[in-house]
């Protein structure tokens, strides 16, 4: 074989250099988003695009992986980023809820998970050992997935029961978040051994109000209370207002087995028939609970207040206290509700004093710029077996908004103290000491821009010129959202106004909270359910105390893991919704309903049906009428032949097609006139 050759401008020859017939595309590391079709999303930390990878180029990743994922294109106006995974850096560890079935020698488990397209193969020895019989539904999680096999295996980490049954499909749920439904034997004898004593050893240092007038309002099926607040009315005309919180890190210490199983859950879980405390119940319900005629510990705000709500002095340490009075929601209502009060019952004086300063500070964060959303919450009411029998839209009114607005105060008093050094002057100091935050950052540019655009449709527009940002973007979302207030096109546009907004999350660095208008917050009311909330509580015991700050860095990773706790918790959360929703609409295939057009996507559109809110799917290719087109500028559907056009929040009728619950969808069917 000739050796080929160039000359070169002097007559000499020289070898041919070989071109390199390979590109260098740019890789990033993110984690895995994965389809029931096979195909995955790898989505990049700060950036907002993801990279879209065929099913043939993952490289056997699965949901939750931890990817090294190449970029061989960049997004276009009509194509996605799409890439390729060169490598898998870490499993996830996560378990697959399947049903298990056996051929001869042979077990797996068959698949019910949206994010996972592949059965598991796993050892029966191992299954049966674990209790499993053919057709229960069980957690699995993927030991090896060798690069020439053709499905994953893995072994068999919990039996959940038989498949339809209460229990069982909700402790799946909690099984596909890696979400645990009870707590070890271990952590509960560590509960049960912390003292419940309070004598004078326990009082030390703490400020007393036990003879000071107090209760709690709390959801009338509520066992624990975190917080309580106490009322005074002083000799000057003002109101010394207390917001008293379950002292939790007195008895949780840090390092201890029960603070290291709260760490890792990380949040209470809120599904729809049940709640995953993340404190054993001796400390949620009993010893941590603020209940009526018992002495409690207690981290306290208390504040100086005139009847205009403005705010004298303020006070924050721990503290004891004596709850009088247990009311719930609907009493405290009834209460505020009534022409007139005696003047002899001083608890209902109290709470409508407390209503008025409440209704003057959530107008004054108005003016402030806080946007007040006020998306409908449906509540699912089961049965004593766990069957959806009832929908309902859950209504805040003036007795939740008394409890918000002071939890709100103190959130931001105790931010504010540490951010500004202790003198609160709303001036945040450059050598504060290190905290845990809860911040909201601005909203994304061109989603609000997107929204603009939706909202000019329907002869909207926001009064802020130019680039949209800052407080005046929130004055101008708020006015926005007034304006729709009670109109068709009310929930598209607050929609499309969540969607444009950040998320709010743990850190320390204090940014502020856009939504809440507020300069300084933090998480310091919930300290039974929200573990950055004991975080808190730790951090200000100790600055109280005069203890040096403490490390930033320990400190951010612990926000980091707790923001990402609270995510999985909501979305696991949600999950229970959607399967009881699913479940209460399975004998209502063939039924028509009103609804209105709640999301648009190239492959369908989804309906909100009246008066459930309930939502589901109506497929593009179901449509009989014409070949509809996603218009993604517009948030529309638009007709090939037709032009007819569906956006955001047009009515429209459907009938309901098909409930599948193991998948947890619902599917509509455009009943066209």
């Amino acid at each position: 074989m000739k050796r080929k050759i160039n000359k070169s401008r002097s007559g000499h020859q020289q070898p041919r250099k070989k071109k390199s017939s390979r590109r260098v595309f740019p890789q990033f590391v993110g984690k895995v988003q994965m389809t029931r079709e096979g195909f995955i999303f790898v989505i990049i930390e700060g950036q907002e695009d993801d990279v879209f990878v065929k099913a043939s180029k993952t490289r056997h990743a699965l949901d939750g992986d931890i990817v090294r994922v190449a970029v061989t294109r960049e997004k276009t106006n009509d194509k996605r980023r799409e890439g390729e995974v060169v490598e898998i850096i870490e499993r996830s560890g996560k378990q697959f809820v399947g049903i298990f079935h056996t051929i001869g020698a042979q077990a797996w488990v068959l698949m019910q998970n949206r994010s996972m397209p592949y059965d598991i193969e796993v050892d029966l020895a191992q299954a049966q050992a674990m209790g499993a019989e053919k057709g229960m539904k069980v957690s699995a999680v993927v030991t090896e997935w060798k690069r020439s096999a053709l499905a994953p295996r893995g072994e068999i980490v919990d039996v959940l029961g038989q498949p339809g049954q209460n229990d069982t499909e909700m402790h799946a749920i909690l099984a596909e978040f890696n979400l645990p439904y009870r707590f070890t034997q271990e952590v509960e004898n560590a509960a049960d051994a912390i003292s419940d004593e309070i004598g004078p050893d326990q009082l030390k240092g703490r400020k007393d109000f036990r003879d000071t007038f107090t209760f709690t309002i709390d959801p009338a099926d509520a066992k624990d209370f975190d917080d309580a607040i106490s009322f005074k009315p002083l000799k000057n005309g003002n109101y010394e207002v207390g917001v008293h919180i379950a002292d939790v890190s007195y008895y949780v210490t840090p390092g201890s087995l029960v603070d290291k199983e709260a760490r890792d859950r990380g949040t209470s879980v809120y599904l729809v028939d049940r709640t995953v405390p993340m404190l054993p119940e001796k400390l949620c319900n009993k010893l941590c609970s603020l209940r009526p005629d018992e002495d409690k510990l207690v981290f306290s705000t208390v504040f100086e207040m005139t009847p205009k709500a403005e705010i004298k002095s303020r006070w924050i340490g721990r503290a004891v206290i004596r709850s009088n009075n247990r009311l719930d929601y609907d009493q405290a209502q009834a209460i505020i509700e009534a022409e007139s009060v005696p003047e002899s019952d001083f608890l209902a004086n109290a709470v409508v004093t407390l209503n008025k300063l409440a209704l003057i500070m959530k107008a004054e964060g108005r003016k402030k710029g806080a946007i007040d959303f006020n998306r409908p919450e449906m509540k699912v009411i089961v049965d004593e077996q766990g069957k959806p029998i009832d929908v309902y839209e859950k209504i805040s009114k003036e007795a939740n908004w008394l409890i918000e607005e002071f939890m709100l105060l103190a959130n931001r008093t105790v931010a504010e103290w540490v951010a500004t050094s202790g003198k609160m002057n709303g001036v945040a100091q450059k050598n504060a000491k290190t905290f845990v935050y809860r911040i909201h950052g601005e909203p994304n540019e061109l989603k609000l821009e997107g929204l603009r655009t939706f909202a000019k449709g329907f002869g909207y527009k926001f009064e802020q010129d130019g680039p949209l940002g800052g407080r005046d973007a929130a004055f101008a979302l708020s006015s926005l959202l007034d304006s729709a207030k009670g109109k068709p096109e009310a929930q598209a546009l607050e929609n499309l106004a969540l969607r444009a907004m950040a998320k709010a999350c743990y850190g320390t660095e204090n940014i502020g909270h856009y939504g809440l208008a507020f300069k300084f917050y933090t998480h310091f009311t919930s300290p039974i359910r929200r573990y950055p909330d004991l975080m808190v509580h730790r951090l200000l015991a100790m600055y109280l105390d005069g203890v040096a700050s403490q490390k930033q860095d320990y400190y951010e990773k612990e926000c980091q893991y707790a923001s990402a706790r609270e995510i999985v918790a909501a979305d696991a959360e949600r999950t229970s919704t959607k399967y009881k929703l699913v479940e209460f609409m399975q004998d209502k295939v063939g039924q028509e309903f009103e609804g209105s057009v709640s999301g648009v996507t190239e492959w369908g559109m989804y309906v909100e049906i009246e008066p459930t809110k309930i939502e589901g799917m109506v497929a593009l290719r179901e449509i009989k009428s014409d070949f509809f087109e996603y218009d993604e500028a517009h948030y529309c559907l638009v007709g090939k032949r037709t032009k007819k056009v569906y956006r955001l929040g047009d009515k429209v009728r459907i009938k309901v097609s098909n409930a599948n619950l193991d998948q947890r969808l619902l599917d509509y069917q455009l009943v066209e006139s």
